[in-house]
């Protein structure tokens, strides 16, 4: 039993074998003879079409084909070698030649029309149609750099007749109106106007901006304290400070006070004779200096506090140093106090003037005023500094660009 088995394998392979050689024999075997002389690229292939009557016609240059029945029987096909294109360029050209040329028309091809849509206009297209057509929202000027400068789209009117016409003779009697409309028409074939759409004219509404001041100037007078007058008016009063409101100074544009105060006395009783005017920005600035400052140096060195302060002028509409040609004073706006004298409660009056060597404590007092009132005021001056300030110290507060301090 197991070499029955061992046989039964090979054999059955065998009988499987022996169909499939038979079959495959019949299908792989070329229609006709291979041999020595033939080549294998020479077998054509064969087509099979239902009408060759139909495909003879339509190609008339390739050989017959065969038919199913053909096939069938078993006819023998003919041999030949398969077309190449590249081989047999004269068959391109010719079926090149044979295809019917393509016709444009003069006007080009419409294909806008040929797929039924309606054509698209464009934006410069648009524009330029409208120009010419005088349809433009805006007025079309003709003649630029001409002497005949002229509005394009308006229709020109006819000129009336007047006497001085040449066409017009006082002897001959007076048109009649069909003659009037006849020589009317006849002018209005001699001019002829463009074709133009009439739109009617809107007024034009021009909006006008408020001009903006400059916000260096000095603001304008209304009458009405602002706010900013009103705060520096409550700080001298947390100060101490004795005064009163007058009424605004005004002696031109370069001289004047908008809002002046009149200061008479200042913190711990201190008076202020005579009374002077300015406004309120410096009298906050000396209230503090003299409060923090003078009073102070006043008790350290003399043991007496400050009981008057004389001062020779605050507002006073002049030039500086009062010379001719030079620029306006800060006095001119009230924006300045000159101090001569300070009188002290024991009864010791000290001048500003320069001391001489022995006067140390004067001497002191004055150099600590000229120091220290530079923390509060943008310019100071006194003896030393120039002739002109040789009996009173000068304190002011002069805006400059730069924001320099000029103490000397």
């Amino acid at each position: 039993m197991a070499y029955v088995s061992l046989l039964h394998r090979p054999l059955t392979a065998l009988l499987l074998s022996i169909p499939l050689v038979a079959c495959s024999t019949d299908v792989l075997s070329p229609p006709a003879r291979i041999d020595d002389a033939s080549r294998v690229g020479a077998i054509r292939p064969s087509r099979v079409v239902a009408n060759p009557e139909r495909e003879a016609a339509a190609y008339p240059s390739e050989e017959p084909v065969s038919t199913f029945s053909d096939r069938t029987a078993g006819a023998a096909e003919p041999q030949g070698s398969l077309p190449m294109i590249d081989s047999q360029p004269e068959m391109a050209e010719t079926q090149v030649a044979s295809a019917s040329p393509m016709t444009v028309p003069p006007e080009g091809v419409n294909m806008d029309a040929m797929l039924g849509v309606e054509p698209v206009v464009g934006l410069a297209q648009e524009q330029a149609g409208d120009i010419a057509e005088g349809n433009t929202a805006q007025p079309v000027v003709g003649g630029i750099g001409e002497d005949n400068v002229r509005q394009l789209g308006v229709p020109a009117e006819p000129e009336p007749v007047s006497e001085a016409s040449p066409d017009f003779d006082p002897d001959l009697p007076p048109l009649t109106p069909e003659q009037i409309s006849a020589e009317e028409a006849k002018r209005a074939r001699r001019v002829e106007p463009q074709r133009t759409i009439r739109r009617t004219e809107e007024p034009q509404q021009v909006a006008f901006l408020p001009r903006a001041r400059n916000p260096l100037s000095t603001p304008e007078y209304t009458g009405e304290m602002p706010r900013s007058e009103i705060a520096c008016r409550q700080r001298l009063r947390k100060l101490g400070v004795t005064f009163r409101d007058v009424p605004r100074i005004y002696n031109g544009p370069s001289c004047g006070i908008d809002y002046p105060v009149e200061i008479s006395g200042l913190s711990g009783n201190i008076a202020v004779k005579p009374a002077v005017k300015l406004n309120c920005q410096v009298t906050e600035a000396f209230a503090k200096w003299v409060k923090y400052e003078l009073a102070p140096s006043s008790r350290y060195r003399y043991w007496s506090g400050v009981k008057t302060i004389k001062p020779l002028g605050g507002y006073s509409c002049r030039t500086m140093n009062s010379r001719r040609g030079n620029p306006m004073s800060e006095h001119a706006r009230g924006n300045a106090i000159d101090v001569g004298k300070f009188v002290l409660k024991n009864g010791k009056e000290i001048d500003v003037r320069r001391k001489g060597f022995f006067a140390f404590r004067e001497r002191g007092l004055l150099k600590a005023v000229r120091a220290d009132s530079c923390k509060y005021f943008h310019t100071v001056l006194g003896p030393g500094s120039d002739p002109y300030h040789k009996d009173h110290f000068h304190f002011d507060l002069r805006t400059r660009k730069s924001g320099y301090r000029h103490c000397d």
